[in-house]
């Protein structure tokens, strides 16, 4: 089963200096149907304007990937972390028993980015963030793990969950396969072009939500890029 979930249809909210997309609910959107997928508890589509941001705020027990589409997001929190992640980059946080962080557009120009949220495998984990470059030549035609709970996954930044966040660049006609494994769910979202999945067609910032699906295969309508969390 994949369900597409088209740009256009999802919630969302006009701040001025942040305009959002919801897949699932958050904040005032509010739609039963659309809570969580499997441990996959948010996945917002955030434009952050110039010289804007969130101001420090507190989290727990929640793993947060940002995954940057355009410009950067600078970083700060009350363990002393700081640091700049950039379009094609990953940033990880692991609030687990509590952290403060603020994120920042410092950029000239407006800043792009997808923020997932995923339930941890246990409450109380030591916070911690980490970032990292993942050049995009190093993805191209192939799903390669960026943020991952997984031990085998040794080259992307360390989560404590139960899932991967794994990233793809296609070429216009090239496909890129993935195996899920059986009861786990999945949730793709479309970050630059157009592509199939499973002969279902996605455009731009599109999601789909996968489920009872083993083999999943991605064929690039367009030069595209996708972003894929494989979830309990």
């Amino acid at each position: 089963m994949i369900e597409r979930r088209p740009f256009e249809a999802l919630g969302g909210a006009d701040h001025g200096w942040l305009k959002a997309r919801h897949h699932f609910s958050f904040a005032d959107y509010r739609d039963p149907e659309r809570m969580r997928w499997g441990s996959l508890r948010v996945w917002n589509d955030d434009e952050i304007a110039p010289g804007a941001g969130f101001p420090p705020h507190p989290h727990a027990d929640m793993e947060i990937v940002t995954y940057v589409r355009q410009g950067a997001i600078t970083h700060r929190d009350t363990l002393g972390s700081e640091g700049r992640t950039e379009a094609g980059d990953v940033q990880v946080m692991s609030a687990g028993t509590g952290i403060r962080h603020s994120e920042y557009n410092l950029e000239p120009g407006p800043t792009k980015l997808f923020q997932i949220w995923i339930e941890p495998s246990e409450r109380g984990q030591k916070p911690r963030w980490g970032t990292k470059s993942f050049p995009k030549q190093d993805r191209s035609g192939r799903f390669v793990a960026l943020a991952s709970g997984c031990a085998e996954d040794a080259e992307a930044l360390s989560i404590g969950a139960d899932a991967r966040v794994l990233g793809a660049t296609l070429n216009k006609g090239e496909a890129a396969e993935y195996q899920l494994a059986q009861g786990r769910r999945a949730y793709l979202v479309v970050a630059r072009g157009t592509v199939e999945l499973n002969g279902v067609r996605l455009a731009e910032r599109d999601g789909a939500a996968i489920e009872d699906e083993r083999a999943l295969r991605v064929v690039a309508v367009e030069n595209a890029e996708a972003v894929l969390v494989d979830a309990r």
